[in-house]
């Protein structure tokens, strides 16, 4: 009996402490380099999350699907999943990366 008790405890503390291991690599640094622009940034965040701070001061949130020349594809917008967005890379005013959990 002894036995089947210590393999229970080592499971149920392997079940605790496994699943926040990840949640602590989670974090993620943001890096620029001399010349980029807002068009490199993006390219980099393809199929991350994103906050577009539009010249308008309006701010989209979605996931990046594809950035060209002139305009990037917002898919997954926050709070209205169901709809996409184009937006004009010369209307963007910041890009905004979630980099790190609490």
């Amino acid at each position: 009996m002894t036995g089947r008790i210590a393999v229970a405890l080592l499971v149920m503390i392997a079940a605790v402490h496994v699943p926040l291991a990840p949640l602590r690599a989670q974090t993620d640094k943001l890096e620029i380099a001399e010349g980029d622009t807002v068009k490199a940034v993006l390219e980099r965040q393809t199929s991350k999350r994103v906050s577009l701070v539009l010249s308008t001061g309006q701010e989209l949130s979605g996931i990046v699907s594809k950035v060209t020349r002139d305009v990037v594809h917002l898919s997954e917008l926050s709070g209205r999943e169901l709809f996409d967005a184009v937006v004009p890379l010369d209307r963007i005013t910041a890009v905004v990366i979630r980099v790190r959990t609490r």
